[in-house]
């Protein structure tokens, strides 16, 4: 007799609950069935999943209907916060607002909490403020991470002069337009393959299941708000070790963007998990976090580094079509990525590091800095500083919400401000003009001892999301928030 073999869609059929409960059915009643009729099998399985309370006493099936009971809901159901909260150091605080320091604060009182910073171009968010670096035990928190997981900075440097933009001012910004899209819900007709569109998570996780297409879709995309691709000027004043290039002026591509959809959706589904899982008090409630060792938080630790690897896939399908319009190589590549939590090792303790908007700077590492669309950004290498958990900025930071800037800033100051600068703008809106953001000459004062600048970036010609300062896209799980979120 053929032994019994058993699919997830013939249990889903049936009425089992997309999760963990199927692979487990499947399992058990494989090795304990394993010659009994499909038929006779099937019916077992039925009468389970529509009565699981009669099955707790068997000594194989109760292990099913374990999964399929209700859960009892937990009267003392609001967790505690500390009432003083762990030490963080802060860089720059003169120039950050009140409402990111509250924000710090709240998370430095959570029971799973053991270090933190913040960084010096740190404003409110969700969550964990934009700029705050939180350490836990066994703990992820995804409004820690942020919605647009994995977003991040991406420089490709040519041997070109860059003198060129000027001269080929039309060529370069045909390139810009023709290598990506912008914009909330945008997609491409036909799709670059990559393979992390074929990763197995998508078919291991049930949310991700119904992610993949769409994920498909916007490889290659870079969405909307604060993020961009732009060519510049990229200065090398002396050469570094690490970084490797020869002094002078190159021809720079720098691009800034996350994991469009998928991303926000992972983000936005397991935090409803983990609020409904951990109960907080009040404001802190977007901090509730899911530990890594059960089932959930497993599962959005998947899904975060699968989202990460998405975010990097969409930056090199850009540079790999610009470069090979260009018909060169670039001398070097300069990635690091924001809004994640990594595994790390601090003071001999093994830790959950989120940085939300922040930039990891552990000793030589390389990283990206960027001011706004006139203002520079720097190629900086990390000093390794412990007390801000080996962070550095991740921008210039908003000094001014996108509805202060939209009222207050006119087209005509957007205007002079770009030809003073000798930037070319494409799309754009007042909301993402450099009067709204933080002077980035004083927030990279207020790092030196976190990082070294090992060069510069001018931004030319910059293209980014031409909806006019609009709110972009109506769909929320489109939305990339422009912030660092």
């Amino acid at each position: 007799m053929a032994k019994l073999k058993l699919s997830g869609k013939e249990l889903r059929a049936i009425g089992y609950p997309e999760g963990p409960v199927i692979s487990l059915a499947m399992n058990l009643m494989e090795k304990h069935y394993k010659h009994a009729e499909k038929e006779e099998v099937m019916n077992i399985l039925r009468s389970v999943v529509a009565s699981p309370l009669e099955f707790a006493g068997d000594a194989v099936l109760a292990l099913i209907a374990e999964q399929l009971m209700p859960k009892e809901k937990n009267k003392s159901t609001i967790i505690r916060m500390n009432d003083i909260g762990i030490h963080f150091d802060v860089f720059g605080a003169e120039q950050i607002e009140q409402g990111a320091m509250y924000q710090m604060e709240l998370a430095a009182k959570l029971p799973v909490s053991v270090a933190g910073a913040l960084m010096p171009d740190a404003h409110a968010g969700y969550g964990l403020p934009i700029g705050g670096v939180l350490a836990t035990e066994n703990a992820v928190i995804p409004y820690g991470v942020g919605v647009d997981i994995g977003c991040r900075m991406c420089l490709s440097v040519f041997d070109i002069n860059p003198k060129e933009l000027i001269q080929k001012e039309q060529y370069f910004t045909r390139e810009l337009n023709e290598a990506t899209l912008f914009g909330s819900g945008k997609d491409f007709e036909n799709p670059t393959p990559h393979e992390v569109i074929d990763r197995k998570e998508f078919g291991e996780i049930g949310l991700l299941k119904k992610l993949q297409g769409r994920a498909a879709k916007q490889l290659g995309s870079s969405g909307s708000g604060n993020h961009f691709v732009e060519f510049g000027i990229v200065e090398i004043r002396e050469k570094d070790e690490i970084l490797n290039l020869q002094p002078g002026n190159y021809l720079g591509l720098l691009s800034h963007s996350g994991s469009r959809g998928l991303g926000a959706n992972i983000a936005n589904h397991y935090t409803r998990v983990a609020r409904e899982k951990r109960k907080l008090p009040g404001d802190a409630a977007n901090l509730a976090w899911l530990a890594l060792d059960e089932q959930e938080g497993i599962e959005y630790w998947m899904a975060m580094n699968l989202a990460g690897d998405y975010a990097s896939a969409c930056h090199h399908v850009i540079h790999q079509k610009i470069a090979f319009q260009l018909g060169r190589q670039p001398l070097t590549r300069v990635e690091n990525h924001h809004n994640f939590a990594w595994k790390e090792i601090h003071d001999g303790q093994g830790l959950i590091v989120h940085r939300k908007g922040a930039t990891p700077a552990g000793k030589d590492v390389l990283g990206m800095i960027p001011g706004s669309m006139t203002a520079p950004g720097f190629i900086v290498k990390g000093k390794g500083q412990a007390t801000s958990l080996f962070s550095a900025a991740h921008g210039a930071g908003r000094k001014m919400s996108r509805t202060n800037a939209i009222k207050s800033i006119t087209h005509h100051l957007l205007r002079e401000t770009l030809e003073k600068h000798g930037v070319k703008l494409i799309g754009g809106g007042l909301d993402e003009a450099p009067q709204a953001y933080k002077d980035i000459e004083e927030v990279m004062r207020s790092q030196k001892q976190l990082i070294d600048v090992v060069g510069k970036f001018i931004p030319k010609i910059v293209k980014m999301d031409g909806a006019n300062g609009k709110r972009r896209g109506k769909r929320k799980e489109d939305l990339t928030l422009a912030d660092g979120e």
